[in-house]
């Protein structure tokens, strides 16, 4: 067999190489192990359909008419993969219950209707490409795909929305937990759903094809992104939000709407005063109450409720109080301003500034006066 070595031949051998190499790397990672092994099983997948997109790029399939129909069709899995993987990183506690099968029952039909067709003889997979696939199964197959998509899509788009409320409410340093990159990959899939909702107006409504297959290699940027953040996520074992604690709508509440005690807001606002609890960089919302003695829901509602403001924001605000107080001193002479930054409470040069300007509206250098 004959393959030509064009550019893109090579980088498409490359791309399906890296993904299962980094599927492999993340199956036996230590840390977000169950979350890493759903997103390995996504890389596999995502793998497996760009194999079909090598062997058209490379002429295998014009060379070898028996390679149709090999079992590495799985596209219905990535809907319910992304899903399930958006919620077990967000959660270490998350359980796979018996009940989410479900979710995989079209891709399991996918692979047996291709396993079965593998098995079987080239003249009945030709019979069956000319007088089922073709005018049938392919469009059940690629519009089903982009549904499954798109509602799996949303769904985790939702999900990573809640996600980030719960951190603001239960984190005071929430750099390492904002997953921002997960949502530069939820936006890689939509463009990919977008370029594939376009291909399916132009076959149906004007059976036109395009004649260079675009989604190849927006799936083989979105397995690359996929490997390279996946691997470098953080662990998250600390992290134990649940989707169904969280109402789809979290709006700070006005003083008046719920009923707080001044004595319980003094209470909160003693363990900053004179506790300085904030100057611990990595204080949560439990370590708060614990220290309180009161439940981490009745804390929250006091800062909520009572304070207006999320827990994030209102412990920042007194490292951002305690940094402007520290620079009215003669500490600049002998700690620079990130050391100034450290000792009041941050641990992240990134946050430090964005939130200093966020309050301030100046960086930490103009606020000081420093050049």
């Amino acid at each position: 067999m004959k393959i030509g070595f064009t550019v893109d031949v090579l980088i498409g051998l490359f791309i399906i190489n890296v993904g299962f190499f980094a599927a492999g790397l993340l199956w036996f990672s230590h840390h977000n192990r169950q979350a890493n092994r759903f997103l390995a099983c996504l890389m596999a997948a995502l793998s497996c359909w760009l194999i079909d997109g090598f062997f058209r790029l490379a002429g295998i399939y014009q060379q070898n008419a028996n390679l149709y129909f090999l079992p590495i069709f799985y596209s219905f899995a990535f809907g319910p993969l992304i899903y399930i993987y958006v919620n077990s990183l967000t959660n270490s506690t998350f359980q796979f219950k018996r009940s989410y099968w479900w979710h995989f029952l079209p891709v399991a039909v996918q692979a047996g209707l291709y396993l079965f067709l593998t098995l079987q003889p080239y003249e009945f997979r030709n019979w069956f490409w000319n007088n089922i696939h073709s005018p049938y199964t392919y469009s059940i197959e690629f519009d089903g795909t982009l549904l499954s998509l798109l509602v799996y899509l949303l769904l985790s788009l939702r999900l990573l929305r809640k996600y980030s409320r719960y951190v603001q409410e239960n984190f005071s340093e929430t750099s390492q937990l904002t997953l921002r990159w997960l949502r530069v990959l939820l936006v890689i899939i939509a463009l990919v759903c977008g370029q594939w909702a376009i291909e399916l107006i132009l076959r149906h409504r004007f059976n036109l094809y395009f004649q260079y297959d675009y989604s190849y290699w927006l799936l083989g940027l979105l397995l690359i992104v996929l490997g390279t953040a996946g691997l470098q996520q953080t662990n998250l074992a600390n992290v134990q939000f649940r989707d169904e604690a969280v109402p789809d709508s979290l709006p700070l509440l006005p003083k008046t709407d719920v009923q707080v005690s001044p004595e319980q807001i003094a209470q909160v606002r003693r363990a900053m005063d004179t506790d300085k609890l904030y100057l611990n960089p990595t204080l949560t919302l439990t370590e708060l109450a614990r220290h309180l003695g009161l439940n981490p829901k009745v804390v929250s509602l006091i800062i909520n409720a009572g304070i207006g403001q999320s827990f994030n924001n209102f412990v920042n605000s007194y490292r951002i109080d305690e940094v402007k107080q520290r620079l009215r001193t003669d500490d600049l002479t002998r700690f620079t301003l990130l050391g100034i930054a450290f000792e009041s409470g941050f641990n992240s040069k990134t946050t430090f500034n964005r939130i200093f300007k966020e309050h301030t509206g100046q960086s930490p250098s103009e606020y000081a006066g420093q050049p």
